[in-house]
């Protein structure tokens, strides 16, 4: 039985949009907010120095004050270990450069197209595979969006598109609504996939018009959402998905496994189970991206393995996402197995 009830209402006494800009960006401040030791502060100021701290309150209050090894807190807390530079891990882990054909367009797999519409994020989290993206080099302009139209005009191979980031959602819903009513004209797409992670570190962000431009548009649409751990999913974020849901929107989820914050069977059943409560499917769990300033978080592809492989024997299969890493230069994700 759903443990989530009211589902139709979010709390409205903050836009979202002012939440996204008042957020914790001082690791001095994260900590005092959170009763944490101020020992902590010093590698914190140095990780935060190589990309930034930012955290948004509706998040940060799914945070256990005192605990330092908090699952979500130890997502968004900045570190020393990010300052150290170790073979393999690279700022463009994923070779997204070579597949730049546009700016704010990223063409890597055969009948999709991933596009860029904001540098934005709701949340910096620290394994980020993008943190040393240029998005300064991708902004979508009009002359620039212009392009990726002719560019997807002249590709009828290309069915479905994808908005990305950054988070695609920090993007206001009338410059949402645009976009879309452009790529509606382009007979040949079909879908729409939104990757987000605002829906949850901010539910309030979905709001009434932009699910009824979703339910609305011609696109068969799906919003994937990125919670790592069970501890994100409280009753708002339920409320949020109950309503994409109701606009005839597939919800998906896809995780990345991390030291510290979700390698136990226990967690990931948590996070499936919690999951499915709301209506959203998991989907892929990623093995990590090797980016630079993120390989404290990296465990090894058969500690992987026997995770997932002991996840089967505890769910049915449609709550057990796809073990898989993304292999630069491949033509679909890589599924991890014996």
């Amino acid at each position: 039985m759903n443990s989530f009830p009211d589902i139709t209402q979010l709390p409205a006494t903050e836009e979202w949009q002012q939440l996204l800009s008042n957020t914790i960006d001082e690791p001095e401040a994260l900590l005092r907010e959170l009763d944490l030791p101020l020992s902590l502060l010093d590698g914190a100021d140095q990780g935060a120095r190589l990309f930034a701290l930012k955290v948004p309150r509706p998040f940060l209050q799914r945070m256990e004050k005192g605990n330092p090894n908090d699952p979500l807190l130890r997502q968004v807390l900045p570190l020393e270990a990010e300052t150290l530079e170790i073979r393999g891990y690279v700022t463009d882990p994923l070779a997204e450069m070579a597949a730049n054909h546009s700016d704010g367009l990223i063409h890597k797999y055969k009948g999709r197209v991933l596009l860029i519409l904001s540098g934005a994020c709701a949340v910096n989290c620290r394994y980020c595979f993008r943190r040393h993206f240029p998005y300064a080099d991708n902004r979508l302009g009009s002359e620039q969006w212009n392009k990726v139209l002719d560019y997807l005009r002249a590709d009828d191979s290309i069915s479905e598109v994808i908005f990305s980031g950054g988070d695609p959602l920090a993007t206001s819903d009338s410059r949402l609504q645009r976009m879309i009513g452009d790529l509606e004209q382009i007979p040949h797409l079909r879908r729409l996939r939104i990757h987000s992670r605002l829906p949850v570190v901010i539910p309030q962000r979905v709001t009434a018009r932009l699910c009824q431009m979703l339910e609305q548009s011609r696109f068969d649409t799906a919003l994937v959402l990125h919670a790592n751990h069970a501890n994100e999913l409280d009753r708002n974020v339920a409320k949020a998905a109950a309503r994409l849901k109701q606009a005839n929107v597939t919800l998906l989820n896809q995780a990345v496994l991390l030291k510290g914050v979700n390698e136990s069977v226990s967690a990931q059943a948590a996070l499936s189970e919690t999951l499915f409560s709301m209506g959203i499917l998991p989907y892929y769990l990623f093995t990590l991206d090797p980016v630079q300033g993120a390989a404290h978080f990296d465990i090894p592809d058969q500690q992987a393995i026997a995770l997932h492989a002991e996840l089967q024997t505890l769910l049915p299969g449609y709550l057990v996402p796809r073990l898989a890493r993304e292999i630069p230069g491949r033509a679909s994700k890589t599924l991890l197995h014996d």
